[in-house]
């Protein structure tokens, strides 16, 4: 076998520029391991890099893909942290290693950081070739198409709680779209540190879903208003932290639901980003405005030990055949997952 399925993005559009094509099976160099992908996870990032972004310039033609579960067939020369047949999840950022970032072990800020299936070739194929410091044992406890569900969510979701919203036990945190990916892993996340859990979801059979995975309050957004919600739940407080990544159609909103000193983290803006702020109410209220993007590498290692632990569980929706890419995407745009969407090659 010398060549191997792939999807392909060659340009900007519809479902149907996802292009399934072949290419020769890359082979690992120095440092590097080749992944036989048992299963790949989709994410919203994957429907940018196909519809394109404004501003953002992405390079074509490009295999998609952040997330992905497979086992090592090959590995270049000075690699000795894996071997031949063991069973990994990939993760999804890739940096220098050598800068000041890195070595701080901040490597989500390496200028060069960069994510599999963003700028460069990512895991939507059988086979894929990626630095060695990319592979990390799977979870015993996880299949494979859980395992490729698990990595770029938890991973931004941990970095936006911990790291940029230092959430701390006690405090309340308002959780966006629960079911999502991020957000389903956000309520875990949080739950988990002893926070209290306020979760939107559309639908009463989503918000059975998110209640199941620690949400203290879900609030069905296609029933009742969550500003209105959240006030009465705070008795008019507000929340210390709001988890924000659908943007314009919520951020507004979301602003006013925070508590005097409290802190919005977004990691990005599926219903567009442009937003109102009003500085009055920023300064007025002590209020933050965090940026967040991915995480360090170190944290995934832990999150993935916490799997391991059985303190976290994948939220699975489905998966579909690789020649499916095109309706797992409609899948995902359309909001008609209840949980996260993988693909088999």
């Amino acid at each position: 076998m010398t060549s191997m399925r792939c999807v392909v993005v060659r340009e900007h559009g519809g479902f149907d520029k996802l292009r399934l094509e072949e290419r020769p099976i890359p082979t690992p160099g120095p440092g590097q391991v080749r992944v036989k992908l048992a299963a790949i996870g989709l994410n919203h990032l994957d429907t940018w890099v196909r519809r394109g972004v404004p501003g953002h310039t992405f390079s074509l033609p490009q295999v998609p893909s952040s997330d992905g579960c497979g086992v090592v067939d090959a590995i270049g020369h000075g690699v000795s942290n894996c071997k031949e047949g063991d069973a990994v999840v990939v993760l999804p950022g890739v940096s220098c290693g050598v800068c000041e970032a890195c070595q701080l072990g901040q490597d989500n800020l390496c200028r060069s950081f960069h994510i599999l299936g963003e700028s460069c070739d990512g895991l939507c194929a059988e086979f894929a070739v990626v630095p060695a410091a990319n592979v990390a044992n799977k979870p015993r406890l996880l299949s494979a198409e859980e395992g490729a569900s698990i990595c770029l969510v938890f991973q931004t979701a941990w970095n936006m709680l911990i790291r940029r919203a230092a959430l701390r036990a006690g405090e309340t945190v308002l959780v966006h779209a629960g079911l999502s990916g991020v957000g389903s892993a956000a309520v875990q996340i949080a739950n988990a540190l002893g926070a209290r859990v306020i979760a939107t979801a559309g639908g009463p059979e989503k918000c059975a879903r998110v209640a199941a995975l620690g949400a203290h309050h879900v609030i069905d957004y296609k029933a009742k208003d969550f500003a209105t919600e959240v006030r009465a739940l705070t008795g008019k407080a507000g929340v210390d932290v709001v988890f924000e990544h659908v943007g314009q159609a919520t951020f507004d909103a979301s602003v006013k639901c925070l508590a005097r000193g409290g802190r919005v983290v977004t990691c990005g803006a599926t219903t567009g980003g442009s937003v109102q702020l009003s500085l009055h109410q920023v300064f007025f209220k002590n209020l933050s405005i965090l940026g967040s993007t991915m995480g360090q590498k170190g944290d995934l290692r832990t999150i993935l030990r916490m799997f391991d632990q059985g303190r976290f569980r994948a939220v699975l929706d489905r998966a579909l055949p690789l020649a499916e890419v095109g309706e797992a995407h409609r899948l995902l745009e359309s909001r008609a997952a209840m949980g996260k969407l993988v693909l088999v090659p």
